[in-house]
């Protein structure tokens, strides 16, 4: 019953690449076209082994980066689904800007049936999005993290709690900052509303990109200082 009536619907509603917009073959499941498919750049290994940043090299073993070799974290992993250019970078903008929800979940279904290198979604116990500032919130109209969060939490049948983590400081968009700048943009931006929600759990921290990790790291400071036993971050893209 499920295929006759997803056939009857790309019938009327023709189904469309996520990133250009134009018709994708029916028949298949890919939510891109092939032109666009084939200019997503999914990150594998060798990688960074706490970050996920991915190394220049085709060949090797997974290790420290540079920066975290010298600087603490407070998450153990990042894993993201792809690199934060190209075809995913326009699929992520026509999503988070121009209000497509409909296509941050069918990302965030990507998010969620992804293969990443020595990281497993299911060894977690609770998602937690990163939240918007009520600000950003009403300018926006829907904080993306939680849409993306949403598909990750019903594909592996884990809770999701959007209210834990509170955003309380109004910042400026990291976006127009330099690396340094970022961290102290967003140092005490963040608390948990309940501490006790927190305790002992394997948080699994999800954001759409992670460009210098700033708020991701300030996000997990926050939510292990609260008693989160662990803290990992999933996102989208990952610039490089």
């Amino acid at each position: 019953m499920n295929r006759v009536l997803k056939g009857l619907a790309d019938l009327v509603f023709p189904p469309r690449c996520i990133a250009c917009g134009n018709l994708v073959n029916g028949i298949e499941a890919n939510p891109f076209c092939q032109s666009c498919f084939s200019h997503v750049h999914f990150i594998q290994s060798p990688l960074c082994a706490r970050c996920g940043i991915p190394f220049a090299a085709e060949e090797g073993r997974d290790h420290l980066c540079g920066d975290c070799a010298t600087s603490k974290a407070h998450f153990t992993v990042a894993r993201a689904v792809g690199r934060y250019e190209d075809v995913l970078l326009d699929a992520i903008h026509r999503f988070k800007y121009k209000g497509k929800t409909h296509i941050g979940e069918v990302l965030g279904q990507i998010m969620a049936s992804h293969d990443y290198p020595s990281f497993r979604i299911i060894d977690y116990t609770m998602i937690v999005p990163v939240p918007l500032h009520r600000k950003r919130l009403r300018e926006r109209g829907f904080n993306q993290s939680v849409i993306l969060a949403r598909e990750v939490a019903k594909r592996h049948s884990l809770p999701m709690n959007f209210a834990v983590l509170k955003r309380k400081t109004w910042t400026e968009p990291q976006v127009m900052l330099g690396k340094d700048a970022r961290g102290a943009n967003v140092r005490g931006a963040f608390e948990v509303t309940d501490n006790e929600k927190m305790r002992d759990e394997k948080v699994l921290l999800v954001d759409d990109v992670y460009t210098t990790g700033s708020t991701v790291k300030e996000c997990a400071r926050v939510l292990k200082k609260s008693g989160a036993a662990e803290v990992a971050v999933l996102t989208l893209a990952r610039a490089v």
